[in-house]
């Protein structure tokens, strides 16, 4: 597995996205992830935006993140905000998701972000059961979805805390 940083419009992006979306859609009923989103959000020192590509060089799975600061909708200062994490249907069960989640964790600790925040729905049970085996703890709600009953919200330290 080969773990590459490109930008959010990247063709691999792009096409990785828009199936995401679909899959928002089809499991929510809807047209998908209405949050906004642009490229410059992922632009280091800022965010970042992974995908990783299987040994024939096809990609499988993505995942960014983008710094959030103190805001109306709920962020923190220091956040880091989790996207588009996804894995296509045929790598799923490889540990793709975890992968891509702690490298998307190390830059942005290494970037001076403290805390890692996501915003996931009910209808994403393996989402919510990923982020809860890695350490995120609910958290309340933030971010474009906040209001709606299906959203749920976490967060997890990047710092780790001096000893006493």
């Amino acid at each position: 597995m080969n773990i590459r940083n490109v930008r959010f419009d990247h063709p691999d992006a792009v096409k990785l996205n828009d199936e995401v979306q679909l899959e928002y859609a089809r499991r929510y009923g809807d047209e998908g992830d209405l949050t906004p989103l642009a490229p410059e959000h992922f632009d280091p020192p800022h965010g970042i935006f992974l995908i990783a590509y299987d040994r024939l060089d096809r990609p499988v799975a993505t995942g960014g993140w983008r710094s959030q600061e103190r805001n109306d909708e709920g962020y923190a200062d220091g956040d880091a905000e989790l996207k588009r994490m996804y894995v296509v249907p045929q790598a799923r069960g490889l540990g793709l998701a975890r992968r891509i989640l702690a490298e998307l964790e190390e830059r942005a600790r290494a970037a001076g972000r403290s805390r890692m925040v996501l915003e996931t729905g009910t209808a994403q049970p393996e989402a919510i059961a990923l982020y809860e085996s890695s350490g995120y703890l609910p958290t309340e709600k933030f971010g474009y979805y906040r209001e709606y009953e299906s959203s749920r919200c976490y967060a997890k330290p990047l710092t780790v805390p001096r000893s006493l």
